[in-house]
């Protein structure tokens, strides 16, 4: 009897394997080693945990909004725990979600066909404006037209003082050419133009918004509710003479927006529906607006 069970046990176990193995063949997306130990420092789902436990990935843009609201619905529903595993790029967090890892996944870009198993949804959740600004250091700069900023990219204006500032050398701070804000930044105002290779690359707009503050005469792109949320002592910059403000998006004066999604399984948890019903709610709504997001209508 104990070698009948033992073999059963063994015969599930392998069963179960295969299954994983062959879920993980099928996405188009796997997650990086980085990525991967993240998600992994989190136990698997089990029925009992998914009814108090909410699990919650994305990029680092993603998932600041959402820990805006987790901070607010865990204040009114104390049994509930939310938990954010370390940002990753939305691909990585859209995959951990499709192999059950999380609970929810935040996403800087609609949800592609190839991502979506059918076992999933995704519905759009605001819209975060993305300004230019510089380190308070740099005076006298407090517009640039897309010629001065391309050519602040292209490292072809190296000193503030060419723009009316102070005589120092402009460091550029710049993201990854994979990633929301540098993509935004091409398609509004750099285009195709190469950047210096003096810029510094900071992987994760946390990165480059502690490095902004902290580097004077630095300028980079970043989240406009970041700079309100943390209230960061920085110059933020009207471009072609816009000033990066949500009244300038809603009357289509300014048009450098990202647009945050949140995907879940169709098939979720009470406890995962609850919060998902809360972050869309009409107080939802009114805690974005008050931190300088445009909620989706």
């Amino acid at each position: 009897m104990f070698a009948d069970s033992l073999m059963t046990n063994l015969t599930h176990s392998m069963i179960i394997g295969c299954t994983l193995l062959g879920l993980c063949s099928c996405n188009v997306v796997k997650l990086n080693d980085a990525e991967l130990a993240a998600f992994e420092q989190l136990p698997q789902k089990t029925d009992s945990q998914s009814q108090t436990i909410i699990k919650i990935g994305g990029s680092s843009s993603t998932t600041a909004v959402l820990k805006l609201l987790a901070k607010e619905y865990k204040a009114q529903n104390k049994a509930v725990k939310i938990e954010f595993t370390a940002s990753s790029q939305s691909e990585g967090a859209i995959a951990a979600l499709k192999n059950n890892i999380i609970d929810i996944a935040g996403s800087s870009h609609k949800l592609k066909p190839e991502e979506n198993n059918n076992n999933i949804q995704s519905r759009e959740l605001a819209t975060d404006l993305l300004l230019v600004a510089t380190h308070s250091s740099v005076k006298g700069v407090t517009n640039l037209s897309t010629k001065q900023l391309q050519a602040i990219y292209r490292g072809e204006i190296t000193n503030w003082q060419e723009l009316g500032g102070p005589n120092a050398n402009i460091i550029v701070l710049d993201r990854p050419e994979d990633e929301s804000a540098k993509k935004l930044l091409r398609k509004y105002y750099l285009g195709d133009e190469k950047t210096t290779t003096k810029a510094v690359i900071l992987n994760k707009e946390g990165e480059l918004i502690e490095t902004l503050q902290s580097t004077p005469y630095s300028i980079g792109a970043f989240s406009l509710a970041s700079a309100i949320i943390n209230q960061l002592p920085v110059n933020r910059l009207r471009l072609n003479g816009i000033a990066p403000k949500v009244e300038n998006f809603t009357n289509g004066k300014y048009q450098m927006v990202r647009h945050i999604e949140v995907i879940w399984d169709k098939k979720t948890s009470a406890s995962t529906q609850r919060f998902i019903n809360f972050i869309f709610s009409q107080e939802g709504s009114k805690i974005l607006e008050k931190n300088g997001f445009v909620p989706a209508k």
